[in-house]
């Protein structure tokens, strides 16, 4: 089983497809939303902590900023009803540390806000989740250091919050309306998503 890879960063594709060459082996991965948008430069160095999932039909490798940030996918797997796509959708939402706040607070209306999150499945990561997870131990840390995203000299902030939105359940005509209604010159990608989660959770 594969746990953790370096290598050089050779591809990506938004917004949580990636390859990364180790000794000449192209290793493809999906990473959360988050992970994604601090990648470093192509050809640059980058290390992600992995959960490898094998099944009969695929072998998906997952990668993360931290070992915590894995032990939380690892652990929201465990819920009945969430499944990695669910999970990648929490982390990809919300930060480790926002999660954890969530569950404490037993916040279903934040929860419900995930793409694919349903009520009583929010109520369910509650009680399940929530001697397992504790605010003050919560780790965010990057093994690697990532340098600042190169994304936004590639895309233009609003594609890259379209794209993301979309691979997170939204319809593309739906994710340009909401990203153009929302969207500010100085706000970040991840500002952009939020606000638009928050708006279809509401709606």
């Amino acid at each position: 089983m594969i746990g953790r890879l370096k290598g050089l960063l050779v591809h990506t594709e938004p917004p949580s497809h990636l390859i990364v060459d180790v000794a000449g082996v192209g290793y493809e991965v999906e990473t959360p939303t988050s992970v994604f948008f601090e990648l470093p430069e192509l050809k640059h160095s980058i290390t992600l902590v992995i959960h490898h999932l094998v099944r009969e039909d695929a072998s998906i490798l997952y990668g993360f900023r931290s070992f915590a940030q894995r032990d939380l996918f690892r652990t929201l797997l465990k819920v009945n009803g969430i499944g990695a796509k669910s999970a990648l959708a929490i982390l990809s939402t919300m930060s480790s540390a926002e999660f954890a706040q969530v569950i404490q607070e037993q916040n279903v209306t934040a929860i419900v806000k995930v793409p694919g999150i349903g009520k009583k499945t929010a109520q369910r990561l509650i009680i399940e989740m929530k001697d397992k997870v504790d605010v003050t131990t919560i780790d965010n840390g990057d093994p690697n250091q990532p340098q600042p995203s190169r994304f936004a000299n590639r895309f233009s902030v609003q594609a890259e919050a379209e794209s993301a939105l979309q691979a997170l359940g939204f319809k593309a005509m739906e994710a340009s309306q909401m990203v153009k209604k929302v969207a500010k010159d100085d706000m970040a990608v991840e500002d952009i998503i939020r606000i638009c989660l928050q708006l279809k959770g509401g709606s």
